[in-house]
C-alpha cells in the first residue's frame, strides 16, 4: 500500500520521524521543501573553569531557543547534533577530542549526501566551534557539486544580536574574548550552571590583542590569518575576561541567538532552488 500524502512533519527532529513518514513526504513534496540542519560542535578544553561541553551545550541551547520561535508550517527537520569536531588546535590540553580533518570532512558529506537520498534540497551546517569553519565551506561545496543541495554553513557566534544585547560586551571582548571567555561563561552560566567554576575564572589577556596594536596588517583581524594552537594565545587555553561574565547576560545571548537562528531558518526556506545555477552551454 503506498503512503499517504504528508504535508507537515510530525516532529522537529529528523530521528523522530518515521520511513513512512519520509517516503510519504516525498510524495507530497514536503520533503523537497524542507530545510534539513546538521548541527556540528565540539568537546574540547574551556580553560579552568568551564566544561569540555561547552560547544555543544552552547549549540544545543541556541537550537532549543529557535525551536519555539519557529513557524509551525515552516518545514524544518533537525539532524541529530554531531559533538565532536575538529579541535586539534586544543590537543595539549588534557580531554580535548577531535577527528582529523579528512574524517570530519567525510563524515559530514556521507551524512549530506544520506539527506539529499531522502529527498530533501536544503541543509544548514550549524556550527558551535571556530575551529570547524574551514571544514564547513569545504563539505558546503562539496554537497552542492555532487548532490546539488543548496547547503548553507552558519555558526551561532556569526549571528547579529540586536545592540542591546552586543551592547553587554564590550567590542574588545567581541574581538579578543573568543575562547572561554565572557561570552560563553555567562552563556554556560544561564544554560549549565552546577558545570561553572567562577572562583577559577579570571581576565585573559589573549597575545592577538599585542600583535593587533603592533601589527598594521597581521593584526588587523581580516587581512592575515595565524595557523594558531589555544596557548600562542593564553596558557591558560582560555581568553577573555571570563570573571565579568553574569547568567542574565547569557540567557539575552542564548534568546537572541534563538531569535536569529529561526529568522536565517525562514529565509533559507523561502529561497527558491533556482538559487543554483547552471553553467551556459557552448555555442
Amino acid at each position: 500500500m503506498p503512503a499517504p500524502s504528508l504535508n507537515s512533519w510530525p516532529a522537529r527532529h529528523w530521528a523522530d520521524v518515521s520511513t513512512r513518514d519520509f517516503a510519504a513526504a516525498q510524495a507530497s513534496g514536503l520533503a523537497a521543501r524542507t530545510v534539513a540542519v546538521l548541527p556540528v560542535a565540539a568537546v574540547e578544553q574551556h580553560g579552568p573553569h568551564l566544561p569540555l561541553s561547552v560547544d555543544a551545550t552552547l549549540l544545543q541551547g541556541v537550537v532549543a531557543a529557535a525551536l519555539p520561535q519557529l513557524p509551525a508550517d515552516l518545514p524544518v527537520l533537525f539532524l541529530p547534533p554531531q559533538a565532536i569536531g575538529l579541535s586539534t588546535e586544543h590537543l595539549s590540553y588534557p580531554g580535548t577530542l577531535t577527528l582529523s580533518p579528512a574524517t570530519l570532512i567525510a563524515l559530514w558529506s556521507e551524512l549530506g549526501a544520506c539527506v539529499a537520498r531522502a529527498g530533501v534540497k536544503k541543509l544548514l551546517l550549524l556550527n558551535g566551534h571556530g575551529g570547524n569553519v574551514a571544514a564547513m565551506d569545504i563539505v558546503a561545496r562539496e554537497l552542492r557539486q555532487r548532490h546539488g543541495l543548496l547547503t548553507y554553513s552558519a555558526s551561532w557566534f556569526s549571528l547579529p544580536l540586536p545592540d542591546a544585547v552586543a551592547g553587554q560586551f564590550s567590542a574588545q571582548e567581541h574581538r579578543f574574548g573568543i575562547h572561554a571567555g565572557e561570552i560563553e561563561t555567562s552563556m554556560m552560566l544561564h544554560l549549565a550552571p552546577a558545570t561553572v567554576h567562577m572562583e577559577e575564572a579570571r581576565d585573559w589577556r589573549s597575545t592577538s590583542q599585542d600583535r593587533a596594536a603592533a601589527h598594521a596588517i597581521l593584526g588587523n583581524g581580516r587581512s592575515a590569518k595565524m595557523g594558531w594552537a589555544i596557548e600562542d594565545y593564553h596558557p591558560a587555553g582560555a581568553v577573555g575576561n571570563a570573571a565579568a561574565a553574569t547568567a542574565a547576560k547569557g540567557q539575552a545571548v542564548v534568546q537572541a541567538a534563538g531569535q536569529a537562528l529561526a529568522h536565517l531558518l525562514s529565509e533559507l526556506h523561502a529561497l527558491p532552488l533556482s538559487t543554483l545555477g547552471t553553467p551556459a552551454q557552448p555555442r
